[in-house]
């Protein structure tokens, strides 16, 4: 059984029944978001060793968390048995630690955790509340990070707040999105002749780098065209199978990989762009006319993919966001974890990058 389907009945069977007693009438909602394969529907008997089995996130306001949450997680210890649907209440590895805080209450001995949604916000964004996000908090958000707070299951939520908050963050606004693919294909744009370049030079080795980068800047591109959060790299390719533009890149990305020359590196590359952009102007995203060619008379394909930014650029309506760098939104200029995962790092960092 995948996690979220556990996740679910142990809500349905033990914890839910169990609170209307224990707490009889208690608004709440009750979810599994934040952390796990399972929340992508992922998880296999690998992913099990990450706090993997039946757990629930019970959401209550600040007021009803300070009267209710510690003594009911404490008081859940006493009654749960110890195995659910044949999985141990306690997991079977726990390398995270069990909630614990000002709005976070957990046990280690079972999977039951209470919070509150503006601490469960903060914790993923540096942030308390999600109605007046700036396009300048939306660049200085990890995707992995929306797309944890996204996917999961939400199994009950009687004030609608949780479900809001998920709709408010479920993709990225316009103007910030069409800056994001604009800076993709900067980033497509500064290295895409470096692969030819470097193989001519002699380096394979470093072309073989660079074209391999280069596959990860397509893939993250057709997340974006598909308006879709790219998740972190261990399930990027599990992901990126499922978009609809994965059957048409594949092939030309496998190609680039294995290419035993710079030149098919090179050539397989160029198709990929152009394939992405066929794709963003059958959409009427932001469109140009796509021309692959050599660059500027040496012999390695690229795309025109300076005209693709100006397009995007030009497709940002609020003039704040179009005067900004093209430089990126926090994804596009690191792939840190301990930075991605650390939301007031993460703000801090843009605000100095992008002034």
């Amino acid at each position: 059984m995948q996690g979220i389907e556990l996740s679910r009945r142990f809500y349905a069977d033990i914890v839910g029944p169990w609170l209307a007693e224990a707490a009889p009438g208690l608004p709440h909602a009750a979810a599994l978001i934040g952390y796990g394969s399972e929340l992508l529907g992922l998880d296999d008997e690998t992913s099990r060793d990450h706090n993997w089995g039946p757990r629930v996130h019970i959401i209550l306001t600040r007021e009803l968390f300070d009267a209710h949450a510690r003594r009911l997680v404490a008081e859940f210890a006493q009654i749960v048995p110890e195995r659910f649907l044949g999985e141990p209440i306690g997991w079977r590895g726990r390398p995270h630690p069990a909630a614990d805080g000002p709005e976070a209450a957990g046990d280690i001995r079972h999977g039951l955790e209470c919070h509150t949604l503006e601490a469960k916000l903060e914790g993923s964004f540096a942030t308390r509340s999600v109605d007046e996000l700036t396009p300048r908090h939306w660049l200085g958000f990890a995707e992995q990070k929306l797309l944890a707070f996204t996917a999961g299951s939400v199994f009950r939520d009687d004030d609608g707040r949780l479900e809001q908050a998920r709709q408010r963050l479920a993709y990225f606004p316009d103007d910030v999105w069409f800056y994001k693919i604009a800076c993709q294909w900067r980033r497509i744009a500064e290295e895409q002749a470096f692969v030819g370049r470097a193989g001519q030079a002699g380096d394979d080795l470093g072309s073989r780098v660079i074209a391999a980068r280069l596959v990860r800047d397509v893939m993250r591109m057709a997340f974006l065209i598909e308006r879709r959060y790219a998740p972190y790299s261990k399930w990027l390719g599990s992901l990126f199978s499922r978009l609809s533009l994965s059957g048409a890149l594949t092939p030309h990305l496998q190609r680039a990989l294995l290419a035993e020359h710079w030149e098919g590196r090179g050539e397989a590359l160029a198709s990929a762009y152009l394939e992405l952009a066929k794709h963003q102007n059958a959409l009427g995203i932001a469109p140009f006319e796509a021309i692959v060619g050599h660059y500027f008379g040496r012999p390695f394909a690229t795309i025109n993919a300076d005209d693709a930014v100006a397009s995007a650029v030009t497709a940002i309506a609020d003039p704040q966001v179009r005067a900004l760098p093209v430089i990126g939104s926090l994804d596009q200029v690191s792939d840190l974890t301990p930075l991605l995962e650390a939301p007031d790092h993460s703000q801090r960092a843009m605000r100095a990058i992008l002034g």
